[in-house]
């Protein structure tokens, strides 16, 4: 039986996909934990498999061997436990709804009362610093207010574990620093899960508690490295910090060992 506090499993999970043109394997062999409460970062090489394996972790892509499980039953579509935000916000969110409408829609599935519904929108909004904008439509919003949206209709439903795919990679800097710290503030205040995908090493170091490198395709967890820099952080303070600069470092230069094909086996923190 897995340990109590361990909200996701993950056991060697593999995917293979199988085009006309013959098979691809994605995902070689991954496993991994994660316990209540965490903010887990993923970064590797491009095209490694990081979105196909959110994909898995998410339900919405089925594994072609090994194992995922959520608080202990084994994920095998779409769990309600999860809610995820892509990098593509501008997909995700319908046009002709206003700002409030998206919030709402996934909730319209739970079995709620009217006002309940209200309350988790009009708190979710009021989170993430849009409660002025409830009747814009987000075509009218910035590129960063619409992730906000995506991100307020995520936390409405009241998941356990917030999966975010690379979904700060299309903002610009000023307004990527911003969000980092609505996630880092919604972990901290709401004790939301967050498995964090990005591509950006200075951001999964800057968010996470821990790291997962992974390896080239096929990928597997070549590191899983603690962060251990103050919980308390900040974009300025905290990316001066000499420990900031050596965690970055180590962890660019794994990516480059994966890149390489030289990393044979998971290394310790350093």
């Amino acid at each position: 039986m897995p340990d109590r506090s361990t909200l996701l499993r993950v056991e060697h999970l593999r995917k293979v996909y199988e085009p006309t043109t013959g098979s691809v394997e994605a995902i070689g062999d991954v496993t991994f934990t994660m316990d209540a409460g965490e903010l887990v970062c993923i970064v590797g090489p491009s095209g490694c498999g990081k979105t196909t394996l959110l994909k898995c972790l998410a339900g919405l892509l089925r594994p072609t061997s090994g194992v995922v499980e959520m608080d202990g039953a084994k994920v095998t579509g779409p769990s309600p436990a999860m809610a995820v935000v892509f990098q593509e916000y501008g997909r995700s969110l319908y046009p002709w709804l206003t700002v409030r409408g998206n919030v709402e829609l996934p909730l319209r599935h739970k079995k709620l009362s009217r006002a309940d519904r209200d309350r988790l929108v009009a708190d979710a909004l009021e989170t993430v610093g849009l409660a002025h904008a409830a009747r814009s439509h987000p075509w009218q919003l910035s590129g960063g207010m619409q992730q906000r949206v995506a991100i307020a209709r995520a936390i409405a439903y009241q998941p356990e574990v917030l999966i975010m795919d690379e979904p700060f990679a299309a903002v610009d800097a000023q307004t990527r620093a911003d969000l980092e710290d609505l996630v880092r503030e919604l972990h901290t205040s709401r004790k939301i899960s967050v498995l964090f995908v990005t591509h950006d090493i200075d951001e999964s170091v800057y968010l996470g508690q821990r790291v997962l490198v992974l390896s080239a395709s096929p990928t597997w967890v070549q590191e899983d490295l603690a962060i251990d820099l103050p919980p308390e952080r900040d974009q300025i303070t905290t990316r001066a910090l000499p420990r900031f600069t050596q965690l970055r470092t180590h962890v660019y230069g794994e990516i480059q060992r994966a890149k390489r094909g030289q990393a044979a086996a998971p290394r310790s923190a350093p």
